[in-house]
């Protein structure tokens, strides 16, 4: 554990900066544009790359790219070194195309993704700023190969690090749209164009810098564009199952955007901006501490795959869960009781009031009983990609696609508008929840064995030594109301101080007292790298 843990440390600090830069962003962003018709726009248009990149990164690059590299590094005669050449030339042009023709289908796009129509002036909006944020998915496609070829030489702090500087170039664009008193209605061309390009100028910095990264590791990019070793067979034959999972998921993925931009039709504030906000604040804990262990633990699940080792697969899975479990369990408990408290502070400000900040919240403390289960799957996929097997996969997401889209169908059918992204993040919940247990079965059956006798009493332990830190914020939420009266800022950072500060350190010292290996783990790092 003592190597996924310092691995997974070193890419930790460099996401917890990331993502609190990328606070201060979305911070900026609802202060500049607000939750109604611009901020919609705004997210409709950026989500579409994004929900991409999501993909590429959680399934292309972990399911086909990683283990072949790794195969690559094992079996060719020159380490690899012109199979990664290959793959970034080939990489790099087919995302160019792909780029422009997302350019010239921007108007498809948007249609597909929102519930607006042509001449709307949110629909208009959106289309314009498509256009400049989706070349962004050649930058895209550039920076998550180059990641990749980082991190199977075990160096994971470049692709950790980048996102910081993509938000502080983004974060200086939007406090420049704000300065320059631009609004949140009816914004003009110019006002769309910095957005959108700004937008981009923040990926492009990121993709710079993880360049600059392979290159300072010894690797020297030639263009190859022959295909002969490029093992596009033998990629296609993962690769295409792949592409179903990718087919799946963009299916649900479009159903919540169409439902969230028709209730934002009806009530202003409740629609795609508070999902998005909302979901990347769900995304945090799992990007600080999941994403982390799993990128440290894939690459070594792969070479154990390839010796024929499952013991250490088994060991791996076991360690990276409870690894994760011991932050997801507590943070997941105070997401449930702290949503509103935390995204007040966060977003109460210019073009966003208060009582839209807070709706936000109330949609995070529902994302909060997502947030175990869908770590949990995602390290479960992981097993799979390590076998090099993406079809299995495939039949998870879409049972966990078919859960998720029947129950907001369903919900869209039976809860008011005003409450409907809450009812969407549920539904997610739930479809994570089954997709665990489906994609754990199928797992164990595989390795035989994930040691769920182990990996269950110690989240048992994790969920009773964090109980008394969710009693803790409830009571500080409780008595703010009583005292205070109505949620505001200041009120909202004294509850985060007793409810967040006082009860991470209660759950740190019961952990402690449990002897939950794990915390004492993260706890004896963080004290020594602090005594010197």
């Amino acid at each position: 554990m003592s190597r996924m843990l310092r691995a997974s440390a070193i890419m930790a600090a460099g996401t917890m900066v990331s993502r609190a830069t990328g606070f201060v962003r979305t911070m900026v962003l609802a202060a500049a544009i607000g939750t109604a018709a611009l901020g919609d726009a705004y997210n409709a248009a950026y989500a579409i790359p994004y929900a991409i990149l999501d993909l590429l990164l959680l399934g292309v690059l972990s399911s086909v790219v990683v283990p072949m590299i790794v195969k690559a590094h094992r079996e060719d005669a020159d380490g690899g070194r012109a199979y990664e050449q290959r793959l970034l030339t080939l990489t790099t042009l087919a995302l160019i195309v792909v780029a422009v023709l997302a350019v010239w289908a921007a108007p498809l796009l948007i249609d597909l993704y929102t519930d607006w129509r042509p001449g709307e002036p949110k629909f208009e909006w959106a289309v314009t700023l498509a256009r400049f944020i989706l070349p962004q998915l050649a930058f895209f496609g550039v920076g998550a190969v180059a990641g990749a070829i980082l991190n199977t030489r075990d160096r994971f702090a470049a692709p950790m690090w980048a996102p910081v500087l993509n938000n502080v170039v983004v974060i200086g664009v939007f406090v420049a749209y704000w300065v320059l008193g631009y609004g949140d209605t009816r914004p003009s061309g110019t006002a769309l164009a910095l957005l959108g390009i700004g937008t981009t100028a923040g990926i492009v910095a990121q993709a710079v810098v993880l360049i600059v990264a392979l290159k300072r590791v010894g690797f020297s990019f030639r263009p190859r564009l022959g295909l002969r070793g490029a093992r596009l067979g033998e990629m296609a034959g993962a690769g295409v199952w792949t592409i179903g999972y990718v087919i799946v998921t963009q299916l649900g993925f479009v159903l919540i955007t169409n439902l969230s931009s028709a209730a934002g039709d009806v009530v202003a504030g409740h629609g795609i901006t508070p999902y998005t906000l909302a979901f990347q604040l769900f995304q945090l804990p799992y990007g600080v501490i999941g994403v982390s262990v799993i990128t440290a633990m894939l690459p070594r699940m792969s070479r154990s795959v390839g010796e024929g080792r499952l013991d250490e697969v088994r060991a791996e899975f076991g360690s990276g869960v409870r690894l994760i479990a011991s932050v997801m369990v507590p943070v997941s408990l105070l997401l449930m009781v702290l949503g509103p408290a935390i995204t007040v502070p966060l977003y109460a400000r210019g073009a966003t009031s208060v009582a839209d900040a807070t709706y936000i919240g109330q949609v995070l403390q529902v994302y909060g009983m997502a947030l175990v289960p869908f770590a949990i799957f995602q390290m479960l996929l992981r097993v799979f990609y390590a076998f090099g097997d993406t079809r299995t996969p495939v039949y998870v997401g879409t049972g966990t696609t078919a859960v998720m889209a029947a129950l907001m169908v369903l919900f869209n059918s039976l809860v008011p508008p005003a409450y409907l992204v809450m009812a969407l993040a549920f539904a997610y919940a739930v479809a994570y929840a089954v997709g665990a247990v489906i994609a754990w079965t199928l797992a164990s059956r595989r390795v035989g064995g994930l040691g769920g006798w182990t990996i269950g009493s110690a989240l048992t332990k994790m969920y009773v030594a964090a109980l008394p830190t969710a009693l803790l914020a409830l009571g500080a939420v409780w008595a703010s109301q009583r005292f205070f009266g109505s949620l505001t800022v200041l009120t909202s950072l004294i509850i985060l101080a007793v409810g967040g500060g006082l009860g991470g350190a209660l759950y740190l010292m019961i952990a402690h007292r449990m002897r939950i290996p794990e915390v004492n783990s993260i706890v004896g790092m963080v004290a020594g790298r602090v005594g010197r």
